[in-house]
């Protein structure tokens, strides 16, 4: 009874379970499936390579099947799962710890608390989101750590990035969490990373999660974009993240004048132009037939202060420059010259040129001897502002003309200033007609300095202009004497400081190398119009959009007033009154009104008729190629006749010059009398051939004849002069009245010129050429038009 009971009760018990059993069984069967499917990923077999492959065998064999799954370019619905397999196989092959971690325990972790964790996948919408594949911000012990000493914020980049980027360019990297493409470009970034910033390239990152007013004035509108900056000036990366094409970008951000190839012919060009540039001149010596990303590094950094150039030693015709300087062929060797170019002011040789080195050897070779002060900056830099006693520098300075006359003084100074070289001075010259201020303040109207050379030894005292100094008693000539009057002044200065007893105030020098104006102005439009091209091309559109909208109102007003205006000249001449017009006509054809009314209705715009001859030059575009709707008037002559009817022809259709439809022109019958005839062929037997040879055929008169041509439609209307029987009122050949056309069909040939008035022969020829505009003459068509010639 007992057992009974209990059994009842469990009933009801199990039978709820029953139903939540195979849920249950489910979940846990999918859990399980899913946690031995993410311990399974195996990312040698998902690469295809071994275990003890190397690292470019990995990163080749990633290259070719991120090629094809990626799913851009495979359609396949297992694509995306594919690509992101893979790409997270080749972050852990790609990392030497993950690689032995997986190695040593089958697994990548780097913490034995996380590995709890990291087993944990995300599925949203057919997406594979692994924490530890997306660095989340929120778990910082799986953050790559490489980016963080290269990370930007806005002020940062405004007040010392900026400026930087005039003595160096800058990659800079956009990048954010939840961003497949950033991770894949990762490794290439890492390695170019280390090896740009070896050579002197500025590195930054910026995370445009965090930095969101820096990435939108960079212009980075997605993730991931590599820009660089040089000058001040951004450029934004294009093509595929590979080290070759980022090497190239950052080498393409440099001017292309940095460095010029120096042979056996232009060294000796090269190195005398220290003169004009005020500049020593650098060469390096090396076998590399391409001059080398770090040369062009360093000559861009130091092109305010040094010219550079690249000697390949493996070129023929570097033989003699090689063996002048005596270079050791397998070793990169640098010199610098300045005065003299016979010999090198200082020279460094290693196998392995290091940047450190190349900075620590220019900085010490940055100015000439006797330098030349051609600019303020350059005054600052070689006679700073004394801020301590041991920090005093003295500059000695020549104040000189050019020309051959000051050329012995200036030699004397050179010398004297290489054999007296010391930290605490610096020997300087300047032009006094370049910087007269400069030269004023220290010889004023003295009159025994007046178109010599001068020597004052100066000491700036702060950055207002302040100085002290001492001018030498007598003119500077160069001679021995002069060299024992300085060195005594020097050596009085070495031991009482308060020797420059004299003191003025200097204006800031004037920038004699500086541009002109018209020059500087061609270079930054040059500059702009490059952006904009740039922008045009590879800028957001949404960015651009603001310029385009102004762009296309700018246009759509300036062409709205034109087609107005030219309506509005339409409409005015529409409505002028018609012009010598006496009748009109209703046989006007509707296919073909472009001589109609409207065209008549047009006065003369000239005080002349233009009427050209038609000749086989201007036959294609007066006739064949005529537009369509216009006419070519083209009134037959002879050599004999043709003063007479040219004049006769300009009266009578200078009325109807103002239509803009109508041209005018006149054939000479000597020159091309087979082509008319055979046009005449069409007319019909307005000009008939005879059945047999007729020896007056080829005398035939056709001189007053005028064709009206429609080149487009091929037709054309004739008109005859009348007879002398039919002065009174005969309109010629092309009329609807046709007895004259049958008359001469009968044989009754023209008569000769001279029995005909020639002043008669273009009577009523304006009637004509009413019923010509109205479209009632008789067109007579032809298959194509015949070769004039």
């Amino acid at each position: 009874m007992a057992r009974a009971g209990s059994a009842a009760a469990e009933g009801p018990l199990t039978a709820d379970m029953a139903p939540r059993r195979p849920l249950l069984l489910l979940l846990l069967v999918l859990l399980a499936a899913a946690l031995r499917a993410a311990a399974e990923l195996d990312p040698y077999a998902v690469l295809g390579v071994r275990r003890g492959c190397s690292q470019a065998d990995i990163k080749k064999a990633y290259k070719r099947l991120a090629r094809e799954w990626h799913p851009d370019k495979n359609k396949d619905p297992g694509a995306e799962d594919k690509f992101i397999q893979i790409s997270k196989a080749y972050e852990i092959l790609s990392n030497e710890e993950k690689r032995a971690n997986f190695d040593r325990y089958g697994d990548a972790g780097e913490s034995q608390g996380y590995s709890q964790h990291r087993q944990f996948h995300h599925f949203h919408e057919g997406f594979y989101f692994d924490e530890s594949f997306f660095h989340f911000p929120f778990n910082s012990e799986r953050r790559d750590t490489s980016d963080e000493k290269y990370l930007l914020h806005f002020s940062h980049y405004v007040n010392e990035i900026v400026p930087d980027s005039f003595k160096k360019p800058y990659l800079i990297k956009i990048t954010s969490d939840w961003c497949f493409s950033c991770i894949h470009i990762e490794p290439v970034w890492k390695e170019v990373a280390q090896e740009l910033e070896v050579l002197g390239v500025g590195i930054g990152v910026v995370h445009a999660g965090y930095e969101r007013r820096l990435a939108h004035h960079l212009g980075a509108h997605s993730t991931p974009s590599i820009l660089g900056l040089i000058n001040g000036k951004i450029t934004f990366f294009h093509n595929a993240v590979i080290r070759e094409n980022l090497r190239q970008f950052v080498e393409n951000l440099l001017p292309g004048n940095l460095v010029e190839k120096v042979t056996d012919k232009n060294y000796i060009r090269f190195l005398s132009n220290w003169k004009k540039e005020n500049k020593p001149h650098v060469l390096l010596f090396d076998h590399m037939p391409l001059v080398p990303l770090l040369y062009k590094l360093t000559a861009f950094a130091y092109r305010d202060y040094l010219s550079f150039g690249y000697v390949y030693v493996g070129l023929r015709g570097t033989e003699e420059l090689s063996s002048q300087y005596n270079i050791n062929v397998y070793t990169p060797t640098m010199m610098v010259f300045k005065e003299q170019i016979d010999k090198p002011a200082d020279v460094v040789q290693a196998r392995d040129m290091k940047k450190q080195l190349i900075d620590d050897f220019l900085s010490q070779n940055k100015f000439l001897m006797a330098a030349r002060l051609t600019r303020q900056k350059l005054f600052q830099e070689l006679c700073p502002v004394k801020k301590f006693h041991r920090q005093r520098k003295h500059c000695v300075v020549l104040l000189t003309r050019e020309g051959d006359k000051f050329s012995e003084a200036y030699e004397a100074f050179l010398t004297f200033a290489v054999a007296n070289t010391k930290d605490s001075l610096r020997f300087v010259h300047i032009y006094n007609d370049r910087q007269p201020e400069f030269a004023d303040a220290f010889l004023g109207d003295d009159e025994k300095y007046q178109g010599k050379s001068a020597v004052v030894i100066l000491e700036r005292r702060n950055d207002a202009g302040r100085v002290a100094y001492k001018t030498l008693e007598e003119a500077w000539q160069g001679s021995r004497e002069d060299n024992f009057i300085l060195l005594d002044l020097l050596d009085q200065l070495r031991t009482d400081p308060s020797f420059l007893s004299s003191d003025t105030v200097l204006t800031d020098l004037n920038d004699e190398l500086a541009p002109m104006f018209l020059i500087r102005w061609f270079y930054s439009t040059l500059d702009y119009i490059s952006d904009c091209w740039d922008s045009l091309f590879h800028s957001n559109w949404r960015e651009m959009m603001p310029l385009l909208s102004l762009l296309f109102s700018a246009l759509f007003i300036l062409f709205g007033t034109v087609i107005v205006q030219a309506f509005s000249d339409s409409s005015d001449a529409r409505d002028s009154p018609p012009a010598e017009k006496e009748e009109t006509t209703t046989k006007a054809e509707k296919n073909d009104t472009s001589f109609s009314k409207e065209s008549n209705s047009r006065v003369p715009k000239k005080g002349f008729v233009e009427v050209t001859e038609l000749t086989d030059i201007n036959y294609n575009s007066n006739l064949v190629r005529l537009r369509p709707g216009h006419m070519n008037v083209v009134l037959i002559l002879s050599n004999a006749t043709k003063t007479s009817l040219l004049q006769k022809f300009a009266l009578e259709v200078y009325t109807f010059t103002g239509s803009s439809s109508l041209h005018f022109s006149f054939l000479n019958l000597n020159k091309h009398r087979e082509w008319l005839e055979y046009l005449l062929e069409f007319a019909q037997d307005a000009a008939p051939i005879p059945n047999q040879y007729d020896k007056h055929f080829l005398e035939r008169d056709y001189t007053g004849y005028v064709l009206a041509l429609n080149g487009h439609k091929k037709y054309f209307c004739l008109f005859k002069p009348p007879r002398l029987a039919d002065e009174g009122g005969t309109l010629g050949a092309c009329e609807d009245y046709e007895s004259s056309l049958h008359t001469e069909a009968r044989g009754k040939s023209s008569c000769s010129p001279g029995s005909r008035s020639l002043k008669n022969k273009l009577h009523k020829l304006s009637f004509w050429m009413e019923r010509l505009l109205e479209g009632s003459l008789q067109r007579f068509y032809i298959p194509s038009w015949p070769a004039l010639d």
